[in-house]
Protein backbone atom coordinates (compact mmCIF):
# COMPACT_ATOMS: atom_id res chain seq x y z
CA UNK A 1 0.00 0.00 0.00
CA UNK A 2 1.42 3.36 -1.03
CA UNK A 3 1.94 6.55 0.92
CA UNK A 4 -1.20 8.69 0.82
CA UNK A 5 0.04 11.44 3.13
CA UNK A 6 2.46 13.22 0.81
CA UNK A 7 0.06 13.57 -2.19
CA UNK A 8 -2.43 15.29 0.13
CA UNK A 9 0.16 17.29 2.09
CA UNK A 10 1.60 18.97 -1.00
CA UNK A 11 -1.81 20.33 -2.01
CA UNK A 12 -3.85 20.84 1.17
CA UNK A 13 -3.50 22.53 4.57
CA UNK A 14 -1.83 19.98 6.83
CA UNK A 15 -4.85 19.23 9.02
CA UNK A 16 -7.05 18.40 6.03
CA UNK A 17 -4.20 16.49 4.40
CA UNK A 18 -3.80 14.27 7.48
CA UNK A 19 -7.48 13.32 7.64
CA UNK A 20 -7.81 12.76 3.90
CA UNK A 21 -4.65 10.62 3.85
CA UNK A 22 -6.01 8.30 6.54
CA UNK A 23 -9.32 8.07 4.66
CA UNK A 24 -7.53 7.38 1.38
CA UNK A 25 -5.79 4.44 2.99
CA UNK A 26 -9.09 3.14 4.37
CA UNK A 27 -10.59 3.17 0.90
CA UNK A 28 -7.98 0.64 -0.22
CA UNK A 29 -9.62 -1.92 2.07
CA UNK A 30 -12.81 -2.17 0.02
CA UNK A 31 -13.65 -3.08 -3.55
CA UNK A 32 -15.92 -0.67 -5.41
CA UNK A 33 -17.53 -2.44 -8.37
CA UNK A 34 -18.25 -0.21 -11.35
CA UNK A 35 -20.08 1.91 -12.11
CA UNK A 36 -19.24 3.98 -9.04
CA UNK A 37 -21.04 7.13 -7.85
CA UNK A 38 -19.33 9.63 -5.53
CA UNK A 39 -21.75 11.68 -3.42
CA UNK A 40 -20.11 15.01 -2.60
CA UNK A 41 -17.26 14.91 -5.11
CA UNK A 42 -16.10 18.44 -4.24
CA UNK A 43 -12.94 19.57 -6.02
CA UNK A 44 -11.98 16.01 -6.94
CA UNK A 45 -8.71 16.03 -5.03
CA UNK A 46 -9.62 13.17 -2.71
CA UNK A 47 -10.77 10.93 -5.57
CA UNK A 48 -7.66 11.74 -7.59
CA UNK A 49 -5.45 10.45 -4.76
CA UNK A 50 -7.55 7.72 -3.15
CA UNK A 51 -8.57 5.76 -6.25
CA UNK A 52 -6.33 4.27 -8.91
CA UNK A 53 -8.92 4.66 -11.65
CA UNK A 54 -11.34 7.44 -12.47
CA UNK A 55 -14.70 7.10 -10.77
CA UNK A 56 -17.68 6.97 -13.10
CA UNK A 57 -19.80 9.82 -11.76
CA UNK A 58 -19.24 12.58 -9.21
CA UNK A 59 -22.16 14.59 -7.86
CA UNK A 60 -21.88 17.85 -5.95
CA UNK A 61 -24.15 20.92 -5.57
CA UNK A 62 -21.30 23.48 -5.71
CA UNK A 63 -20.22 24.89 -9.06
CA UNK A 64 -16.68 26.13 -8.37
CA UNK A 65 -15.36 22.90 -6.79
CA UNK A 66 -16.94 20.94 -9.64
CA UNK A 67 -14.89 22.95 -12.13
CA UNK A 68 -11.78 22.04 -10.14
CA UNK A 69 -12.81 18.38 -10.19
CA UNK A 70 -13.18 18.57 -13.96
CA UNK A 71 -9.61 19.87 -14.22
CA UNK A 72 -8.30 17.00 -12.09
CA UNK A 73 -9.97 14.40 -14.37
CA UNK A 74 -10.84 12.14 -11.44
CA UNK A 75 -14.32 11.38 -12.84
CA UNK A 76 -15.72 10.29 -16.18
CA UNK A 77 -18.80 12.48 -15.64
CA UNK A 78 -19.57 15.31 -13.21
CA UNK A 79 -23.08 16.41 -12.29
CA UNK A 80 -24.32 19.45 -10.36
CA UNK A 81 -27.11 18.20 -8.12
CA UNK A 82 -28.38 17.93 -4.55
CA UNK A 83 -28.07 14.59 -2.82
CA UNK A 84 -31.78 14.35 -2.05
CA UNK A 85 -32.64 14.68 -5.76
CA UNK A 86 -30.16 12.55 -7.68
CA UNK A 87 -30.66 12.83 -11.46
CA UNK A 88 -29.96 9.12 -11.99
CA UNK A 89 -32.13 6.18 -12.90
CA UNK A 90 -32.94 3.61 -10.23
CA UNK A 91 -30.39 0.81 -9.98
CA UNK A 92 -27.78 2.71 -12.02
CA UNK A 93 -24.73 2.02 -9.83
CA UNK A 94 -22.91 -1.01 -8.47
CA UNK A 95 -21.35 1.02 -5.62
CA UNK A 96 -21.53 4.45 -4.00
CA UNK A 97 -18.85 6.23 -2.01
CA UNK A 98 -19.14 9.37 0.11
CA UNK A 99 -16.17 10.72 2.05
CA UNK A 100 -16.76 13.09 4.99
CA UNK A 101 -19.90 14.53 3.39
CA UNK A 102 -23.02 13.16 5.07
CA UNK A 103 -22.38 15.04 8.33
CA UNK A 104 -22.93 18.29 6.41
CA UNK A 105 -26.26 17.58 4.70
CA UNK A 106 -29.59 18.99 5.85
CA UNK A 107 -31.90 16.20 4.71
CA UNK A 108 -29.91 13.12 5.65
CA UNK A 109 -32.62 10.48 5.47
CA UNK A 110 -33.78 11.72 2.06
CA UNK A 111 -30.19 11.58 0.77
CA UNK A 112 -29.74 8.03 2.07
CA UNK A 113 -33.01 6.97 0.46
CA UNK A 114 -31.86 8.41 -2.86
CA UNK A 115 -28.54 6.59 -2.57
CA UNK A 116 -30.41 3.33 -2.02
CA UNK A 117 -32.64 4.04 -5.01
CA UNK A 118 -29.76 4.49 -7.46
CA UNK A 119 -27.89 1.41 -6.18
CA UNK A 120 -28.39 -2.07 -7.56
CA UNK A 121 -29.72 -4.73 -5.14
CA UNK A 122 -26.89 -6.02 -2.96
CA UNK A 123 -24.59 -3.16 -3.99
CA UNK A 124 -22.03 -1.54 -1.68
CA UNK A 125 -22.26 1.87 -0.01
CA UNK A 126 -19.01 3.10 1.58
CA UNK A 127 -18.83 6.31 3.60
CA UNK A 128 -16.89 8.11 6.32
CA UNK A 129 -18.29 10.48 8.95
CA UNK A 130 -17.20 11.99 12.25
CA UNK A 131 -18.75 10.42 15.34
CA UNK A 132 -19.61 12.02 18.73
CA UNK A 133 -15.93 11.98 19.69
CA UNK A 134 -15.40 14.72 17.12
CA UNK A 135 -17.09 17.04 19.63
CA UNK A 136 -16.24 15.49 23.00
CA UNK A 137 -12.49 15.14 22.33
CA UNK A 138 -11.77 18.74 21.28
CA UNK A 139 -8.88 20.12 23.32
CA UNK A 140 -10.14 23.60 24.21
CA UNK A 141 -13.50 22.50 25.74
CA UNK A 142 -11.72 19.80 27.73
CA UNK A 143 -9.40 22.45 29.18
CA UNK A 144 -12.31 24.80 29.90
CA UNK A 145 -14.17 22.08 31.78
CA UNK A 146 -11.10 21.40 33.92
CA UNK A 147 -11.30 24.99 35.18
CA UNK A 148 -15.11 24.76 35.59
CA UNK A 149 -15.99 26.95 32.59
CA UNK A 150 -18.60 24.50 31.38
CA UNK A 151 -20.87 26.96 29.61
CA UNK A 152 -17.93 28.43 27.71
CA UNK A 153 -16.88 24.89 26.76
CA UNK A 154 -20.30 24.18 25.28
CA UNK A 155 -20.27 27.52 23.45
CA UNK A 156 -16.90 26.66 21.89
CA UNK A 157 -18.13 23.22 20.84
CA UNK A 158 -21.20 24.77 19.22
CA UNK A 159 -19.00 27.32 17.44
CA UNK A 160 -16.60 24.65 16.19
CA UNK A 161 -19.51 22.63 14.82
CA UNK A 162 -20.66 25.72 12.92
CA UNK A 163 -17.29 26.58 11.40
CA UNK A 164 -16.78 22.96 10.34
CA UNK A 165 -20.38 22.86 9.03
CA UNK A 166 -21.06 19.72 11.05
CA UNK A 167 -24.77 19.03 11.50
CA UNK A 168 -24.92 15.39 12.60
CA UNK A 169 -22.64 13.34 14.87
CA UNK A 170 -24.13 9.86 15.22
CA UNK A 171 -22.70 6.85 16.98
CA UNK A 172 -22.67 3.41 15.35
CA UNK A 173 -26.00 2.37 16.85
CA UNK A 174 -27.75 5.47 15.52
CA UNK A 175 -26.24 5.01 12.05
CA UNK A 176 -27.25 1.35 11.99
CA UNK A 177 -30.83 2.24 12.91
CA UNK A 178 -31.03 4.95 10.28
CA UNK A 179 -29.47 2.83 7.54
CA UNK A 180 -31.75 -0.10 8.28
CA UNK A 181 -34.76 2.19 8.14
CA UNK A 182 -33.98 3.24 4.58
CA UNK A 183 -32.97 -0.23 3.38
CA UNK A 184 -29.28 -0.84 4.12
CA UNK A 185 -27.42 -3.37 6.24
CA UNK A 186 -24.16 -2.36 7.92
CA UNK A 187 -21.50 -4.98 7.20
CA UNK A 188 -18.52 -3.14 8.68
CA UNK A 189 -17.79 -0.15 10.88
CA UNK A 190 -14.29 0.96 11.83
CA UNK A 191 -13.33 3.86 14.07
CA UNK A 192 -10.23 5.84 13.13
CA UNK A 193 -8.50 9.18 13.78
CA UNK A 194 -7.47 9.26 17.43
CA UNK A 195 -8.24 12.10 19.85
CA UNK A 196 -4.66 13.30 19.37
CA UNK A 197 -5.13 13.40 15.60
CA UNK A 198 -8.40 15.28 16.08
CA UNK A 199 -6.68 17.93 18.19
CA UNK A 200 -4.10 18.32 15.43
CA UNK A 201 -7.02 18.93 13.09
CA UNK A 202 -8.67 21.30 15.58
CA UNK A 203 -5.59 23.52 15.93
CA UNK A 204 -4.96 23.28 12.22
CA UNK A 205 -8.08 25.36 11.67
CA UNK A 206 -6.11 28.22 13.25
CA UNK A 207 -2.53 27.49 12.24
CA UNK A 208 -3.69 26.83 8.68
CA UNK A 209 -5.14 30.32 8.21
CA UNK A 210 -2.03 31.57 6.31
CA UNK A 211 -2.82 28.99 3.60
CA UNK A 212 -5.75 31.16 2.56
CA UNK A 213 -3.38 33.77 1.14
CA UNK A 214 -1.90 31.61 -1.63
CA UNK A 215 -5.35 30.11 -2.16
CA UNK A 216 -6.85 33.54 -2.81
CA UNK A 217 -4.03 34.77 -5.04
CA UNK A 218 -2.94 31.61 -6.88
CA UNK A 219 -5.78 29.12 -6.47
CA UNK A 220 -3.44 26.75 -4.59
CA UNK A 221 -3.35 26.06 -0.86
CA UNK A 222 0.40 25.38 -0.77
CA UNK A 223 2.69 27.95 -2.35
CA UNK A 224 5.81 25.76 -2.47
CA UNK A 225 4.74 22.07 -2.60
CA UNK A 226 8.26 20.71 -2.24
CA UNK A 227 9.57 18.18 0.26
CA UNK A 228 12.25 20.57 1.55
CA UNK A 229 9.49 23.04 2.41
CA UNK A 230 7.13 20.54 3.99
CA UNK A 231 9.47 18.04 5.64
CA UNK A 232 8.88 19.39 9.15
CA UNK A 233 5.10 19.35 8.65
CA UNK A 234 5.34 15.81 7.29
CA UNK A 235 7.35 14.72 10.31
CA UNK A 236 4.86 16.33 12.69
CA UNK A 237 1.71 14.67 11.30
CA UNK A 238 3.10 11.35 10.07
CA UNK A 239 2.86 9.66 13.47
CA UNK A 240 -0.89 10.25 13.40
CA UNK A 241 -1.07 8.97 9.84
CA UNK A 242 0.80 5.79 10.82
CA UNK A 243 -1.15 5.06 14.01
CA UNK A 244 -3.36 1.93 14.10
CA UNK A 245 -7.14 2.10 14.24
CA UNK A 246 -8.41 2.80 17.75
CA UNK A 247 -11.68 2.25 19.55
CA UNK A 248 -11.61 5.87 20.70
CA UNK A 249 -11.34 7.10 17.10
CA UNK A 250 -13.30 10.26 16.40
CA UNK A 251 -14.38 9.27 12.87
CA UNK A 252 -16.04 6.09 11.62
CA UNK A 253 -15.70 4.23 8.33
CA UNK A 254 -18.82 2.33 7.23
CA UNK A 255 -19.49 -0.32 4.63
CA UNK A 256 -23.19 -0.98 4.05
CA UNK A 257 -25.10 -3.20 1.64
CA UNK A 258 -28.30 -2.28 -0.15
CA UNK A 259 -31.11 -4.64 0.79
Amino acid sequence: MGDYLWPHLRELPYFRALLRAVESRLMQEVTLPTPVLDIGSGDGHFASVAFRHRLDVGIDPALKPTYEAKRRKAYRFLVLAEGERLPCASGSFASVVSNSVLEHVDHLEEVLSEIRRVLQPGATFVFTVPNPGYRTQLSIPRFLRKISLNRLAVAYEDWFMRISRTKTLFDEEKWQTLLERVGFKVVRSQKYFSPGALRTLEWGHYFGIPCFLPRWFTGNWILVPARWNLWLTDRFVRSYYDEPYREDGTYTFYVAQRQ
